[in-house]
C-alpha cells in the first residue's frame, strides 16, 4: 500500500514538473514590462552604457507607445544621444518630443537642449554656421517664453558665445574678401558685422576700421556716377555708427 501512495507521488510530482519542462521549452519567455526596459536604460545610462540605453529606449518606444514610461523614454533618447555626443540623432530625438508634446513641463529642458546640440556642432569659423543660428533660435525662444526656467541662465550665456561666433565667421569672410583686393563685397561684410553685432566690441570697431579702408578702396573701381552715390550712402552710415 505504501508503495501505492509512493508511485502515485512520483507520478503527480514527474507529470507537474514535465509541465513545467514543456513550457519552458515551447512557450516564448514572459516579455519584459514597459518599466523594466526603462529601468534598463536608465541602470545603463548611469553605467555610460550610451548604445545599450538607446537601444532600450527605442525598443520601448516601439513595443509600448502608450506606456507612460515612453514619453519618458523618449525623453531619456534623446539624452542618450546626447551624452554619446551623437548630436544630430539627439537634434531629431529632442524635437520629436517637442512636436508630440509641446504643453509638457519638460519643454523649457528641450528647448535648451536643442540649441545645446546645435552649439555642440560647430567645428570651425571658416564654414557655414546653420546651426549655430538655429541654436539661437532656441535660447532666445526658451529666454522669451520661460524666462524664469533654471536654464535661462545659462542660455545666455551660450547666446553670447554663439553671436560671437557668428561675427567671427562674417570677419573670416570680410578678410578673405579684404586679402583678395575686392573691396566691394569686404566693405559690405564689414559693414554687416558692425550694424549687426555691436555687443561685440572688440570686432565691431575692428570691422569698422576695415569697412573704411576697404570703401575708400573700392570707390576707386567706380566710375563718377556711383561713386557719388555710394560716398552719400556711406556719409550716412558713418555718421550713424561713429
Amino acid at each position: 500500500m505504501r508503495v501505492a501512495y509512493v508511485t502515485a507521488f512520483l507520478f503527480v510530482l514527474l507529470l507537474s514538473s514535465g509541465c513545467s519542462l514543456i513550457d519552458s521549452i515551447f512557450l516564448p519567455p514572459p516579455e519584459d514590462t514597459a518599466q523594466e526596459i526603462y529601468e534598463a536604460g536608465m541602470d545603463a545610462m548611469d553605467a555610460k552604457e550610451y548604445d545599450n540605453a538607446q537601444e532600450y529606449f527605442n525598443k520601448l518606444k516601439d513595443r509600448f507607445p502608450f506606456s507612460p514610461y515612453a514619453l519618458k523614454a523618449e525623453l531619456a533618447l534623446g539624452d542618450a544621444y546626447f551624452l554619446d555626443e551623437k548630436f544630430m540623432m539627439a537634434l531629431d530625438a529632442y524635437k520629436e518630443f517637442e512636436a508630440l508634446h509641446p504643453s509638457n513641463e519638460e519643454i523649457p529642458y528641450v528647448l535648451f537642449q536643442i540649441g545645446y546640440a546645435n552649439y555642440e556642432l560647430f567645428q570651425s569659423i571658416d564654414r557655414r554656421q546653420e546651426n549655430i543660428k538655429e541654436g539661437l533660435e532656441y535660447f532666445y525662444r526658451l529666454r522669451e517664453t520661460y524666462p524664469d526656467s533654471k536654464y535661462a541662465e545659462t542660455a545666455k550665456d551660450l547666446i553670447t558665445k554663439s553671436r560671437r561666433i557668428l561675427a567671427e565667421h562674417e570677419v573670416f569672410v570680410a578678410d578673405f574678401f579684404w586679402r583678395t583686393e575686392q573691396y566691394g563685397p569686404a566693405w559690405h561684410r564689414y559693414q554687416y558685422v558692425v550694424e549687426n553685432f555691436s555687443d561685440i566690441p572688440d570686432l565691431r570697431d575692428y570691422a569698422r576700421k576695415r569697412a573704411e579702408y576697404s570703401y575708400f578702396e573700392y570707390q576707386k573701381t567706380l566710375s563718377e556716377e556711383e561713386r557719388q552715390r555710394i560716398q552719400d550712402s556711406w556719409k550716412l552710415w558713418l555718421k550713424k555708427w561713429l
